[in-house]
């Protein structure tokens, strides 16, 4: 069954690896976004981004948050992430520093977005934060998975994988 998603990335890194993955077609992904229409809705302001966010968040049952060497940094990304825990979706990472940008080249491995996060074994909240305050904290890494495909067959890799990743990561928050 075809789910839909939505991709969280780098996108001044990332947009050309993000575009092969969207294009396996295994997953009904948004559509893809263009430069002069992300750059209007970044002049608007923050509570303009996180409406645009929030809109094209709203109908996807999983978030597929695309790393590459900096995405982990990215606030946009770490708002995304927050945004799908406390709606209830979804959240897988898949390394993508192995497939190659527009001029050929692979990036380097970053870090992953999710050990930013800890969520109150208890109460289900969410906090970003760099340690736990109590024992009943875990790291959202140790909940949701980060996907590393293969560095000699990356794209075939995450195509042969990316449906069950997504049926996993929406059945953990079930």
């Amino acid at each position: 069954m075809k789910r839909q998603v939505f991709y969280s990335f780098h996108y001044s890194n990332d947009c050309w690896r993000t575009q092969i993955v969207r294009n396996i077609g295994a997953i009904e992904g948004n559509t893809p976004v263009n430069v002069s229409a992300w750059e209007e809705v970044k002049r608007k302001g923050f509570t303009a981004i996180e409406n645009w966010i929030d809109s094209n968040m709203r109908y996807r049952s999983c978030v597929i948050v695309l790393v590459g060497s900096e995405t982990a940094s990215r606030p946009w990304v770490q708002y995304e992430i927050e945004s799908a825990w406390k709606t209830g979706k979804g959240i897988v990472c898949i390394d993508i520093h192995f497939l190659k940008n527009q001029y050929g080249e692979t990036c380097s491995q970053g870090e992953n977005p999710l050990s930013k996060f800890f969520i109150d074994k208890t109460y289900n909240f969410i906090a970003k934060r760099k340690n736990a305050v109590d024992s009943n904290e875990i790291r959202l890494s140790s909940i949701c998975k980060f996907y590393h495909p293969s560095a000699f067959n990356t794209y075939n890799d995450i195509a042969n994988n990316i449906e069950s990743l997504v049926e996993d990561a929406i059945n953990i928050r079930k």
